[in-house]
């Protein structure tokens, strides 16, 4: 067991307080120290898990666990530790400063009363700071909810372009919006006769709000879905992936009906979005509301009728995973209806782009490229096949079957090997596939 020596405010590292104000140590609000009325009603443990984020001086921060100290203590080497911590490290058998690795001559932890002065007067000072100009952000929030009630032409669109950057930029304004209708207040300007510069930023705003049930069913008004399909048309991309992410939340929950809220004209500004090669960000978007509309299988005909299926196809050797999985999902879902496998057949970068995935990438885009050639190769054997055993299938099939994949893909692998097996005799076969002798 350690001694702990109370100081009095004198022991161990002791710094100067002039001099650690003067050097920007506490850099406060106003540079000065929190008066101790104040100090003694704040929680120092509260005020470092709130202000997580924020850059701590190095002076304050216990060279173990890279933490800011909360009682500081310090060795006879004279570096100072967070005291929780330097006695763990005694615990464990250690006699050395855990900084300079020298030996102790005295296993004293002295308090540093000096530090942890500095080190609360600093987090307090920030943390008021942090909560006037929170206090600050939610009264301009709800100024400008009453504003937004009042004023109308270019005034609106001025509004609610700050509403929206007071929503974006603070997390804690986004619940006082709530909590104040700001939801119904911003729904009830988009319209039949909303125009563009207030759609774009209202919607801008009602994307970055966690919608509540009552929210989500009034902005599923057929006239407010037809201008929300309108704005993604004709918009900004940042305005295209917020109509998108916007259309997408109220798409979800038991109580929505997907074909209330899908259009051509929704599927098909998603096809152009998706299309747009320079927006990664928008084609991410576009493919996660697509997703969730091919989840509706009522809706499948007519994604396939917009002619989503070959730009899709085209995207799949330039998207990164996580779009490459959606692309590919969307794909395997539209090959379950007639239109889809057609489309897929009639495509001629089909067979080539999906043989190439096959355990290229994660083995569920394995999985859904295996499920997507065996619809294709189905609908038309003799055509397909060939075409597949040419774009090297069977060697890839080979490798499914010899890896730790799971047994049913395995298996789906054996299937499709010997579909595309029957119109060669097994000499030509394996002259096809260009196999070794070994894997013969």
């Amino acid at each position: 067991m350690q001694n702990v020596k109370p100081d009095g405010g004198s022991g161990g590292q002791v710094l100067d307080l002039q001099t650690t104000i003067k050097g920007g140590i506490l850099g406060g609000v106003g540079g000065g120290l929190v008066c101790s009325g104040v100090k003694e009603k704040l929680d120092l443990r509260k005020m470092v898990e709130e202000l997580e984020s924020i850059h701590v001086p190095s002076v304050f921060i216990c060279p173990i666990s890279l933490d800011p100290m909360q009682e500081p203590v310090t060795l006879c080497t004279g570096q100072t530790y967070e005291r929780s911590n330097i006695l763990k490290w005694f615990s464990l058998g250690h006699c050395t400063c855990p900084t300079t690795m020298q030996e102790l001559w005295d296993d004293t932890v002295t308090p540093n009363r000096t530090l942890q002065q500095l080190i609360h007067s600093w987090f307090s000072s920030k943390y008021l700071a942090m909560k006037k100009r929170s206090e600050d952000v939610l009264g301009r929030a709800i100024e400008l909810l009453d504003s937004l009630k009042k004023v109308k032409g270019q005034a609106r669109v001025q509004t609610l372009k700050q509403l929206r950057h007071v929503v974006v930029a603070h997390s804690t304004a986004k619940k006082t919006v709530m909590d104040k209708g700001g939801a119904a207040v911003v729904s009830s300007l988009l319209g039949p006769f909303t125009t563009h510069a207030v759609g774009s930023e209202a919607i801008g705003i009602l994307v970055n709000l966690e919608l509540d049930l009552p929210s989500k069913a009034n902005l599923r008004q057929p006239a407010k879905v037809s201008l929300i399909v309108d704005v993604l048309n004709e918009g900004s991309i940042e305005t295209k992936i917020n109509c998108t992410k916007l259309i997408e939340m109220l798409m979800e929950g038991k109580e929505s009906r997907s074909e209330n809220v899908s259009s051509l004209s929704l599927l098909a500004g998603l096809l152009r979005l998706v299309k747009n090669k320079r927006h990664p960000g928008g084609i991410l978007a576009g493919l996660g509301l697509l997703n969730r509309i091919c989840a509706d299988e009522s809706l499948r005909s007519s994604v396939v009728s917009i002619g989503a299926v070959p730009p899709l196809v085209e995207l799949l050797p330039s998207l990164n995973n996580e779009c490459l999985e959606l692309a590919l999902y969307i794909l395997e879902v539209l090959s379950t209806v007639p239109e889809g496998r057609l489309a897929l057949k009639d495509c001629a970068s089909t067979i080539p782009n999906v043989v190439r995935l096959l355990m290229s990438r994660s083995e569920s885009c394995t999985q859904l490229a295996l499920s997507i050639l065996w619809a294709v190769c189905k609908l038309a054997l003799e055509e397909c096949a060939a075409l597949a055993v040419e774009a090297g299938l069977a060697a890839k099939l080979l490798l499914v079957i010899q890896s730790g994949c799971n047994p049913v893909l395995k298996q789906r692998s054996v299937e499709l090997l010997k579909l595309c097996s029957l119109n060669y005799t097994a000499a030509i076969f394996i002259s096809k596939c260009k196999l070794t002798r070994t894997i013969q």
